[in-house]
């Protein structure tokens, strides 16, 4: 299949680059879905295409983790945001379905078996050489038969794209996209593992959340610029943008007790969410330390949001500049910022309840109220000085 020349223009071309990042999240996607929303009626209107416009054509990398990945496959398609929005939600009553025979904490707590039929449904058996993707696609997940994060991308470039001579492995041009979703979006104790063939041997893969790339954001810096990666993109502020799309965030805690009244299973689940969260932290103190972004985020009370601080050789006597451009959009899925945030139509409902019923990857009854909640974070955070005219084709 002969490769479509605005791809190759996508990754290859020497110019200014644009990457969107899409954290991991569960059902909490849709909360990524409205600020897509946002940014898409931006640059649509900002290009003049119409309603022809797609993210594929501004965004020249799209990133995912867990269900970042299955927005981040559908955007490189060239799907509009209303058809994303339409198929999550059609989609996730039936990923998210508890399997008939599952023995509790000793099975998977939902079944695989939707996203698959529903990932190979549009996906076919497409794979990063054939599948028909409009541009640069990455997808995070984590091996954990060898404990490596892999990310795989659709950059012919890329030191494992061909079948080597010897057979040893199976080249990533081979890898069908529907699986590398399957393997990304495998959380522990949701979903089960995905075996992938990478050899004469299978890989065992889970989620990509599980490793330090929940927030694919710093990886998809790395992906740009770190030369092994074959990309060898341009750094600088007038050179990369990154656009990083959160599904919601919270700070994890809970009651001393709680470890005592439960099983060691949920004990797991629940201190992996916590990790989860101080990747994602770690990640976004190094964005906006690298980057010294318009609307930093606060990292913590002790550092505060790094206003005014930008890592580089300035107490050397030389000149720190910033990496790249950078933006996150969130929402704080706690009382205090979405009272703060949000109208009545959110904050009338805050009692503990629902609090915690929006802080859950797993509960597609909330797929709306998640909803409103990200669509008025948008409102808010989406703004055109956010993409830089510098940064239009």
């Amino acid at each position: 299949m002969e490769r479509p020349p605005a791809l190759d223009e996508h990754l290859f071309a020497a110019d200014t680059k644009r990457i969107l990042a899409l954290d991991g999240g569960g059902v909490r996607g849709i909360i990524t879905i409205a600020f897509l929303e946002r940014i898409e009626l931006l640059l649509k209107e900002r290009s003049g295409r119409g309603n022809d416009f797609r993210l594929s054509d501004y965004f020249d990398l799209v990133g995912g983790t867990s269900v970042g990945s299955i927005l981040a496959t559908l955007i490189a398609l060239g799907y509009p945001v209303a058809d994303i929005k339409r198929l999550f939600i059609e989609w996730c009553p039936s990923i998210f379905r508890r399997p008939w025979l599952g023995i509790p904490f000793f099975s998977p707590r939902f079944s695989s078996a939707g996203l698959k039929k529903r990932a190979r449904k549009v996906l076919q058996e497409g794979t990063l050489s054939t599948a028909p993707l409009k541009t640069g696609l990455a997808i995070v997940t984590k091996r954990i038969d060898t404990g490596s994060p892999w990310v795989l991308s659709n950059n012919p470039r890329s030191k494992y794209w061909d079948d080597p001579a010897d057979a040893s492995y199976l080249g990533n041009r081979n890898y069908r996209i529907a699986d590398l979703i399957r393997a990304s979006t495998a959380a522990p104790y949701y979903f089960a593992p995905k075996r992938i063939p990478i050899s004469r041997q299978r890989g065992l893969f889970v989620d990509g959340g599980v490793s330090p790339y929940n927030n694919p954001s710093l990886l998809m810096l790395m992906l740009a610029g770190i030369r092994g990666y074959g990309f060898q993109w341009h750094l600088g502020a007038d050179h990369l943008l990154i656009v990083s799309v959160g599904t919601g965030s919270y700070r994890v805690s809970y009651e001393p007790g709680f470890f005592s009244r439960n099983v060691s299973t949920l004990f797991a689940a629940q201190a992996l969410r916590g990790l989860i969260g101080d990747n994602e932290t770690l990640s976004l103190t190094l964005l906006q330390w690298l980057s010294a972004p318009d609307r930093p985020w606060e990292i913590n009370s002790e550092i505060g949001d790094l206003a005014g601080e930008l890592m580089g050789p300035a107490d050397m006597g030389g000149e720190a500049k910033p990496l790249l451009s950078f933006v996150r959009y969130d929402a704080r899925l706690e009382e205090k910022w979405l009272r703060e945030a949000c109208g009545q139509e959110v904050t009338r409902r805050l009692t503990s309840d629902y609090l915690a019923a929006l802080q859950r990857l797993d509960r597609p009854d909330m797929l709306m109220e998640m909803y409103r909640v990200g669509a008025e974070a948008a409102a808010a955070q989406v703004t055109p000085d956010n993409f830089p005219s510098r940064f239009d084709q």
